[in-house]
């Protein structure tokens, strides 16, 4: 699996994209970008980026969840490579796929659990690849940095569930990816969710 994060222009607010490839870019590979972001010009971005003989660019895309800042330029990448779309959320519009809590699909050269966080959103979802421990979260606080706060039952029993798989990479919808120490960072946030009053 190869991850590539889109950085367009960044003329406006924008979320991170990611273009998932498979190692080999064979051709029973899923080009897959999680989520599309804001900016048109990662469509250019897109076009430099070798994704293998015959193959579309863009065989389907993900929604993390539906805001804005993650979603605008849908209509502008299914005009330019005609992916399936996808997303937990049944009601936006131009969604080919809807995706259930539990159930794989198929990124790149490998397949993601797909994981309901009703935390940031209603139809956030986390997508786990459980070989690599390569973790996409969207805009869901699966970092927790200090006590306090009101979280549901249901993001309770997600983080609990993500301490006990074997995560080593989380890749955020704003900023850096987190590489180092990710279990422990984990581990750090469900202590302080648990510690709420």
């Amino acid at each position: 699996m190869k991850i590539h994060c889109l950085k367009g222009w960044q003329n406006v607010y924008t979320s991170n994209a990611y273009l998932i490839t498979g190692d080999w870019n064979a051709i029973e590979d899923v080009n897959t970008l999680i989520d599309v972001g804001a900016d048109p010009s990662i469509v250019q971005v897109l076009d430099g980026i070798y994704t293998g003989v015959g193959k579309k660019k863009v065989d389907q895309v993900i929604l993390t969840h539906t805001h804005s800042d993650h979603t605008a330029i849908l209509p502008l990448i299914r005009d330019q490579f005609k992916p399936v779309i996808c997303a937990y959320c049944a009601y936006a519009d131009g969604i080919d796929r809807i995706l259930r809590d539990g159930e794989l699909i198929r990124v790149g050269d490998t397949s993601f659990e797909i994981i309901h966080m009703p935390a940031h959103t209603d139809d956030s979802i986390l997508l786990l690849d459980k070989n690599s421990g390569t973790l996409f979260v969207g805009d869901s606080p699966v970092i927790v940095r200090s006590p306090g706060g009101n979280y549901s039952e249901g993001f309770i029993q997600v983080l609990k569930k993500l301490c006990r798989k074997h995560v080593r990479a989380i890749y955020f919808g704003h900023g850096d990816p987190l590489v180092e120490n990710v279990q422990q960072t984990l581990r750090h946030s469900l202590e302080n969710v648990l510690k709420r009053g």
